[in-house]
């Protein structure tokens, strides 16, 4: 699982350092220059990632989201027993590894080779094996109708340009009435700052921009890159990979949950949305 690495970006790049903040800005990215930076910029936050967000996401448990809405109690998937699973975007395996648990027959593909290292890591310390293969989302290196269901917690489609692809590409690997159950940031976020304080609460871009959140070193090269789509566009994308929206979860941010994610944080998710989770069906 991995999720969005803004609140990581900002852990290197100090807001307060002017010539920081000189390397963020927005524009129009394409998918094969996304992926070349995004592929580099998770290898190198992998061991951070999991060091900071690995014992919330546990190493054998499927969270959809900062919110905590746990798939144990969600079952958004269904039963998995026996079925031929998908994640994508798996980061880690945490998901993955879960969904093994419970009987399923899991494969689970990311961009980042650290990451996956750290699959192989839990692997070992868990006993439960996930099946990983190092892969692009945009380009799935499966056969058609290989799996009944496929699932992304925060995977891949934040972090691609051509997230239409890639709904595509899971479509494809689908059997007919198969489900793809994904997570992204909600839309309506893109709106207002990363700040998990009252600064977070007013509304700063418009909804409409799409223009990319980016990053650059000093020489001017991208290293890192987050796409936006609003809620109509992602729902266009659902239809036009021949896809049916079955549900869309705006999970409510619980009482007694704490824990601040990045952006994300208690006093801004009991006001606004912070995750959509979109459950799609292949007729």
């Amino acid at each position: 699982m991995t999720h969005p690495g803004r609140d990581l970006a900002e852990m290197f790049e100090s807001d307060s350092n002017i010539s920081a903040r000189s390397r963020l800005f927005r524009r129009r990215i394409g998918a094969a220059e996304t992926s070349r930076a995004n592929r580099s910029w998770w290898d190198a936050a992998a061991d951070a990632y999991q060091e900071e967000h690995g014992e919330f996401l546990r190493d054998v448990g499927f969270v959809w989201c900062p919110e905590g809405l746990d798939e144990a109690e969600a079952q958004l998937l269904g039963d998995v027993a026996r079925r031929r699973v998908l994640e994508v975007g798996c980061g880690a395996g945490q998901c993955g590894r879960w969904l093994v648990s419970r009987g399923a027959r899991v494969v689970g593909v990311d961009l980042s080779w650290r990451q996956l290292r750290h699959a192989r890591r839990i692997d070992a310390r868990t006993g439960i094996r996930l099946p990983v293969v190092h892969a692009d989302a945009q380009h799935l290196p499966f056969a058609d109708a290989s799996f009944d269901i496929a699932c992304s917690a925060y995977g891949a489609l934040p972090f691609v340009a051509d997230s239409a692809g890639v709904l595509a590409e899971v479509s494809r690997v689908l059997t007919p009435g198969g489900l793809f159950v994904f997570s992204v940031t909600h839309p309506i976020r893109w709106c207002f700052p990363d700040d998990p304080g009252p600064a977070g609460l007013h509304a700063q871009r418009s909804y409409f921009d799409q223009q990319a959140y980016a990053e650059r070193d000093d020489s001017g090269r991208l290293t890192y890159a987050e796409h936006h789509r609003t809620l109509g566009e992602r729902v266009r994308e659902i239809v036009n990979a021949g896809l049916r929206l079955v549900d869309l979860v705006e999970p409510e941010w619980p009482d007694g949950h704490e824990r601040i994610w990045g952006p994300w944080s208690p006093l801004r998710g009991r006001i606004l949305p912070g995750t959509a989770i979109f459950v799609c069906a292949k007729p």
